[in-house]
């Protein structure tokens, strides 16, 4: 495969219009195919198509020769015993399963995402259970097969490494392919341009251990009480708290179950060097390349364009797995790359490529989520409003400081946000004091 082709587009003829090979005519079309069958805000939270999904057909206005290359290069998803009612989806679609639901054909190959959330039976109240996920890389024909796991209300995956299990599948596939749910390939584009710098390793590196993507950490107390005495020394839950801190401190101190928790580049919250003089702390604070570079050289030291990579898996546990700490890791890295102004003259290609990211993602989430309720500031805008204000600097390359420019147009249009805002409104007000009269 050539370097930097994506291997969801690798398995399809080029020369056909239709196939995801083709390139992407202009900034409005990727636009518009990007943001189709998503609603405006919140839209991560219901599953776009509540229809049986083993009855659905998406296949239907699908070029014929793209169906038939999909049919016979896809790889299948072989899901057994999944409950009635549950949501599952697969990438940026997911899908009520009904009652013939066993599975998903015609994935394209490639980095995919399946997501799932039990559900309770109608007499039990029908509530939806918190997300679960994981990434999974598939071939070309590639047959995987699970199992519900009633008990863990999980996907048991342990009959894909039983050779004759799966050769049995695969040898039953054309019985089974009534059954199984098509790809959406509608939207394969928008997920192309999701993942376009998330590869295999990459995204298996940062997954927990357990390999599940959990919207709820799965946490346990810190200090084990298995003793009477220690129990006994902790403080009574049974009287009444004087004050929010007092219950807080009473609660159990807990912490994420080993092997569940996202193992995400760590950005320090000293941004300055050990050792560093005032001056020194200023101009780091200021400038936080020396940071940037620190976590590039201890994460991403031999491929520093995966930290996009690591922005996009972030993105994509929040938008699609519902992780909220997701998100806040795709702010923390957004925000340590967008306020160093050094490295953004030394490092262009890291820049030229977030300008694209950021393209893709800020279409799919509602421009007001960004708001802080309690300020009403936008942690978007002034986050954005010093990468502009540094990518037009002396020493920037020409490229970068274009794209930069096309950027801020197309948000100031799509969005009404204002970059060129007065940066000096946050420094301290000078006051007169009237004649004759003194500070203390």
């Amino acid at each position: 495969m050539p370097k930097g082709t994506h291997p969801l587009r690798s398995c399809f003829r080029p020369d056909r219009k239709s196939c995801c090979t083709a390139p992407y005519q202009t900034a409005r079309q990727r636009h518009e195919t990007s943001t189709t069958s998503y609603t405006r805000k919140w839209r991560w939270r219901t599953p776009l198509d509540l229809a049986d999904m083993a009855n659905s057909d998406n296949s239907a206005d699908m070029d014929p020769d793209v169906a038939l290359r999909l049919f016979e290069e896809g790889a299948t998803l072989v899901l057994l015993g999944v409950p009635l009612g549950t949501e599952l989806g697969i990438d940026c679609k997911s899908w009520k399963v009904g009652p013939r639901f066993k599975g998903v054909k015609m994935i394209p190959p490639g980095l995919h995402f399946l997501h799932y959330s039990s559900v309770n039976s109608p007499g039990c109240g029908g509530e939806v259970g918190p997300k679960t996920g994981l990434f999974l890389a598939l071939g070309p024909r590639d047959v995987l097969v699970a199992n519900w796991d009633p008990k863990e209300e999980d996907l048991d995956f342990s009959a894909s490494r039983d050779e004759e299990e799966v050769s049995r599948v695969r040898a039953g596939l054309r019985e089974l392919d009534p059954f199984l749910g098509p790809y959406p390939y509608e939207l394969m584009r928008k997920w192309v341009s999701l993942t376009d710098r998330l590869s295999e390793e990459l995204a298996k590196n940062l997954q927990p251990l357990s390999g599940r993507v959990c919207a709820f950490s799965d946490v346990v107390p810190e200090q084990q009480l298995t003793h009477t005495e220690d129990r006994a020394a902790q403080p009574r839950n049974d009287a009444a708290c004087r004050s929010m801190k007092e219950g807080l401190e009473r609660l159990p101190r807990m912490k994420p179950r080993e092997g569940t928790e996202l193992r995400f580049s760590v950005v320090p919250d000293r941004k300055y060097p050990p050792g560093a003089t005032p001056a020194e702390i200023t101009r780091c604070s200021l400038d936080q390349s020396y940071a940037l570079e620190a976590v590039l050289r201890e994460n991403h030291q031999l491929q520093p364009l995966d930290l996009l990579g690591e922005l996009q898996f972030a993105f994509v546990c929040f938008l699609v797995g519902n992780v909220y700490e997701g998100f806040e890791h795709w702010k923390r890295l957004l925000a340590l790359l967008c306020r160093s102004e050094e490295a953004m003259r030394t490092r262009s290609a890291l820049y030229l490529g977030l300008v694209a990211v950021l393209y893709h993602q800020l279409g799919e989430i509602s421009p007001d989520f960004f708001v802080d309720i309690v300020s009403q500031s936008n942690f978007l805008t002034s986050t954005l409003q010093d990468f502009f204000q540094s990518a037009g600097g002396p020493g920037v390359d020409a490229t970068l400081r274009r794209r930069a420019e096309k950027f801020k147009a197309h948000l100031t249009k799509k969005f009404r946000w204002d970059f060129d805002a007065d940066l000096d409104d946050c420094e301290p007000v000078v006051v007169e004091l009237p004649a004759g009269l003194e500070a203390d």
